[in-house]
């Protein structure tokens, strides 16, 4: 186990490291953006290349970051269905998930993208419109983005398995919506007194769990 651990480390360093390089184009795709629009409007002139260049961006950022997200635990759930199971029964359903869903469907896609994106490479295909870029490098985005997707669900299942099987720690992050939920869950926990919920300022007392108030003793 503790060879495929290391694997999987290896491939979630090079997800981080990929994602981490993307995240930089979100900047780019800003300036390519505000660029075109200013030169549009003040010099009336337009380029289909600038046009396309920011699609090709946007699909960089979205197909080669997805891998970097399944890492990170920030894709998207159902938080009122996960937050009910326990945490054994959520690491069984990743588990299965990654099994049955997860990972076929990124080897299809892989294995159907290949073709596709060598095909359009060979035969030097451009876009339709006038002044527009080539189109393989848009075609290979889609490739890379479901490659490095199948790995880091590979990585995914050795982790969740480590943890059903083999009693390893879980180590995967907690992601920044719940990680936001506990926060602000721990930061109420201490302001609230046993017993009951404190009234509003100025008020002399405590509202019982009840509804009825408990008030201090006049001195």
């Amino acid at each position: 186990m503790s060879a495929l651990m290391s694997f999987a480390r290896a491939i979630d360093g090079l997800t981080a490291f990929v994602g981490r390089a993307v995240a930089w184009l979100v900047l780019v795709v800003v300036l390519v953006s505000a660029g075109n629009a200013v030169i549009r409007k003040l010099f009336d002139l337009s380029s289909n290349a600038w046009l396309e260049l920011q699609w090709y961006l946007f699909g960089a950022i979205f197909m080669l970051a997805a891998a970097w997200t399944l890492q990170r635990n920030e894709h998207i759930r159902v938080d009122i269905v996960s937050n009910a199971l326990s945490k054994r029964t959520r690491d069984w359903i990743d588990f299965v998930g990654h099994i049955v869903i997860l990972l076929p469907f990124a080897a299809l896609m892989v294995w159907l993208l290949w073709p596709y994106v060598l095909l359009s490479f060979t035969s030097g295909e451009r876009s339709g419109n006038a002044g527009g870029l080539i189109i393989w490098p848009a075609k290979a985005l889609l490739l890379g983005g479901f490659l490095l997707l199948l790995l880091q669900g590979v990585s995914e299942l050795i982790k969740r398995g480590a943890v059903l099987f083999a009693g390893y720690p879980d180590e995967t992050p907690q992601g920044v919506s719940h990680a936001a939920e506990a926060m602000e869950l721990s930061a109420l926990a201490p302001d609230e007194p046993q017993g009951g919920t404190k009234l509003p300022t100025g008020a002399k007392g405590t509202l019982q769990n009840d509804g009825t108030e408990t008030r201090e003793p006049r001195r």
